[in-house]
């Protein structure tokens, strides 16, 4: 006669399908990382500063600092509040050109794969310019969306990516040099964020009864799955640590999302963090993060977790919206305090 508990170790161990194997070994992962959660929360004050004085600090912002991104020349490129758009010079940092073309502060700048800059604001609005040197000339406007446009990504050269306070995401096509709304989806809320995650698949934020997490499969249209109730800020970006993991942020807490699963596997407090804004991957191993405090911080991966290795006090005197791995080991800061800090690590 077989005993119960032969029975049970005998079922575990004659699992066919290798999804209940992996399904299992990520609980286990899950309850090793709760249990070192209570014995060590991750959190140290004495830590070796690597941030010393910043290297340069750009005031040439008049309000918020709300967007950071680097041209393919190696320009550092920044939109802000009081509605302009500054590209610096790469030696002094100077201001090499400046552009007031939206009416609204600028939300979001990336340069496409064909060299297009775009950029969009809360004036509703995504803006096409070809910059050629220090001048520019404006290619498009779209006027698809009926509230601030909060993010615009490219999809393998093909799709143009925005997402609204209108509770849209809209996708563009490039034809004949123009770009042309292809399609729309509806969002059950505001949408503040959004990146790509695989070849074929976006995540998005949306805002609505509570904050959650979309996963959307561009080839099928659909979404395939989501993440509800989860700390999120509106300024958070959503950003990939590793293949497998997605980093999002909230208040005084770091979330951790497996894209294989779509499930919530970390959540890390930042204690005296406020809500956290900004963040950065200087390489695959080290994450950077800024908060509404003023404080950067600076994060080791390992594994599913994000270690905390030291932490700049007041690096600006108010939040910091947003930061940008600018290449050579150095990184940038946006501020509310409208000023840019470069840093060298």
């Amino acid at each position: 006669m077989v005993k119960k508990k032969d029975k049970e170790r005998k079922s575990i161990l004659e699992f066919k399908n290798p999804n209940e194997i992996l399904f299992l070994n990520k609980k286990i992962k899950l309850l090793e990382g709760q249990l070192k959660d209570k014995t060590n929360n991750f959190i140290n004050n004495n830590f070796d500063i690597s941030l010393k004085n910043p290297i340069h600090t750009l005031n040439y912002h008049k309000d918020w600092v709300l967007c950071l991104s680097i041209l393919n020349d190696g320009r550092l490129i920044s939109g802000s509040k009081d509605n302009s758009i500054i590209i610096y010079n790469k030696t002094t940092y100077q201001p090499d050109l400046i552009i007031n073309e939206h009416k609204d502060p600028i939300i979001c700048i990336i340069q496409l794969n064909s060299g297009i800059l775009a950029t969009c604001s809360n004036d509703k609005t995504i803006k096409l310019f070809n910059i050629k040197g220090n001048n520019y000339e404006i290619i498009q406007t779209l006027n698809d969306h009926t509230r601030s446009v909060n993010k615009i990504i490219e999809i393998k050269n093909k799709y143009l990516i925005s997402c609204s306070d209108d509770k849209s995401i809209i996708f563009y096509l490039k034809d004949n040099l123009k770009y042309k709304k292809n399609y729309q989806i509806s969002t059950n809320g505001w949408c503040f964020c959004i990146t790509q995650i695989k070849e074929n698949e976006i995540c998005y934020t949306e805002y609505a009864n509570s904050e959650n997490l979309c996963f959307f499969d561009i080839n099928e249209r659909k979404i395939k799955s989501s993440i509800s109730n989860i700390s999120i800020s509106i300024f958070s970006p959503i950003i990939m640590i590793s293949k497998e993991l997605l980093f999002s942020s909230g208040k005084n807490t770091i979330s951790i999302i497996n894209i294989n699963y779509y499930e919530l596997i970390r959540e890390i407090k930042v204690p005296n963090s406020g809500w956290i804004y900004g963040a950065c991957m200087l390489n695959k191993n080290i994450l950077f993060t800024g908060d509404e405090k003023g404080i950067i911080r600076e994060w080791k991966t390992e594994e599913d977790n994000l270690i905390l290795i030291s932490k700049k006090e007041n690096a600006h005197n108010r939040c910091i919206n947003t930061l940008l791995n600018l290449g050579s080991g150095h990184i940038a800061s946006g501020s509310f305090d409208s000023l840019i800090k470069v840093w060298k690590i």
